[in-house]
């Protein structure tokens, strides 16, 4: 099935380019997106699917990807056999956080899709220098609809290379300053979603009456 969305595998040469968490990201252009969709199909068993895509056509990838949902999430609008909703688990791994625009529509996807939860590691962050940028702020709409946002680490290009590349047994090397531009924009991205802690902090003193 995934193979009619994109080939199965990234080669080397294009996984590093395209993820690498460099400061100055010049000449891409584009957006991957490798995913892992789970599916707990009994007490102890789970369903599990894998590719990844890219922009295309003037399409982003995040909407791409939605596009695709029914093949990779059969039954997500239905239920099963015994009238329960089938419930999904889908995480993402983006060479660059979404857009604003992206943002809010998937925001509003998932309000509409309860049975489906979301997890995003991005290695960059897309035009999020600007504290008033609206970059930060769909960041922001997406975590209070319930995405889990975080920056792609060494353990997780490691899973990445070894779920998504074709690696033909070659380990995964870290570049230069993986481990710095890491560090330097999970802080980031912290200060990003700040509001959004500040925000639940309050809403929670509410329903206790403080």
């Amino acid at each position: 099935m995934i193979s009619k969305l994109d080939s199965v595998l990234m080669t080397q040469k294009k996984f590093i380019f395209h993820y690498k968490n460099v400061r100055w990201a010049r000449g891409r252009h584009e957006t991957y997106l490798c995913f892992v969709v789970k599916r707990r199909t009994g007490p102890d068993s789970l369903s599990f699917d894998f590719g990844h895509l890219r922009n295309r056509s003037g399409c982003h990838v995040e909407l791409l990807f939605l596009r695709h949902l029914g093949a990779l999430c059969p039954g997500l609008w239905g239920s099963s056999v015994d009238g329960a909703r089938l419930c999904y688990s889908v995480t993402w791994f983006c060479s660059w956080s979404p857009c604003s625009k992206c943002a809010q529509q998937l925001a509003h996807f998932l309000s509409q899709t309860p049975n489906l939860r979301l997890r995003i590691f991005v290695s960059r962050l897309y035009f999020c220098d600007e504290e008033d940028s609206q970059e930060r702020e769909g960041l922001r709409h997406l975590k209070r609809a319930g995405v889990q946002i975080s920056v792609m680490t060494y353990k997780d290009y490691f899973y990445c290379w070894q779920t998504f590349v074709a690696r033909r047994e070659r380990s995964f090397k870290a570049w230069d300053d993986l481990h710095q531009n890491s560090v330097r924009l999970v802080r980031k991205l912290n200060r990003i979603l700040q509001p959004c802690e500040t925000e639940d902090l309050r809403d929670g003193f509410t329903l206790l009456g403080l």
